[in-house]
């Protein structure tokens, strides 16, 4: 099973570090991120957990609400998260599954549907495929996917800003472009008119090529 953008997030039953969630319940009406790591105590994802913990704040403020998951058992977890605060001055501040059973990794298509066995006789080799961050919206559809290699780290300020992005053009018909920061010219939608856009903005906007009308940012 592949997720494309739009897909509605699989529902599922889990148990965590912070006790057992049904995922819909849990998010409620937020945002979420799911970002997800093929095994306790890696060196790349232990820096992850850490760096995502310092910036839980940021999250908070946009309505979003955070989720790790490892595939090893809860109590792993609960020993790696010391070995994450003492070496990233953070203690994981949001709940990690524990997917022993490899159900969500399935699921959201990161494991074959074939996976069985003992999780702790897996190697982070045989889990490589787990490092994904999910974004979903509170419609609880797929809204961002991004696929990791086990040796770069995630950059979670990209995260960040693409929730920015998804969360003002959810709200107003516009599009963002390259490199785009907070408080950046937006592109009007392609899917509103010129006698639309004139309606919500009157001073006009500037036009390299028709299909290119550029504003400031909504407020």
């Amino acid at each position: 099973m592949t997720l494309q953008l739009g897909d509605m997030a699989p529902d599922f039953e889990a148990e965590t570090t912070e006790g057992t969630i049904r995922f819909h319940d849990w998010l409620g009406d937020s945002w979420a991120v799911l970002f997800s790591h093929p095994k306790d105590f890696t060196p790349v994802c232990t820096t992850e957990l850490g760096t995502m913990a310092g910036l839980k704040p940021e999250f908070d403020r946009r309505n979003v609400k955070v989720i790790g998951l490892s595939v090893d058992p809860v109590g792993n977890h609960a020993d790696w998260a010391k070995d994450i605060e003492e070496t990233q001055g953070h203690a994981p501040n949001y709940p990690i599954i524990a997917d022993a059973d490899f159900n969500v990794s399935k699921q959201y298509g990161m494991l074959p549907a074939s996976t069985e066995g003992d999780p702790l006789g897996r190697t982070p080799a045989d889990n490589q495929t787990v490092r994904n961050v999910f974004v979903i919206g509170p419609d609880k559809k797929i809204k961002l996917v991004l696929v990791y290699p086990m040796t770069t780290g995630r950059n979670f300020d990209e995260v960040l800003r693409v929730l920015d992005s998804l969360q003002l053009t959810a709200k107003h018909k516009v599009a963002t472009p390259a490199n785009w920061q907070q408080g950046d010219d937006v592109i009007i939608a392609g899917s509103v008119s010129n006698e639309e856009a004139k309606e919500t903005y009157p001073d006009g906007w500037k036009e390299p090529r028709p299909y290119i009308r550029i504003v400031p940012q909504p407020r």
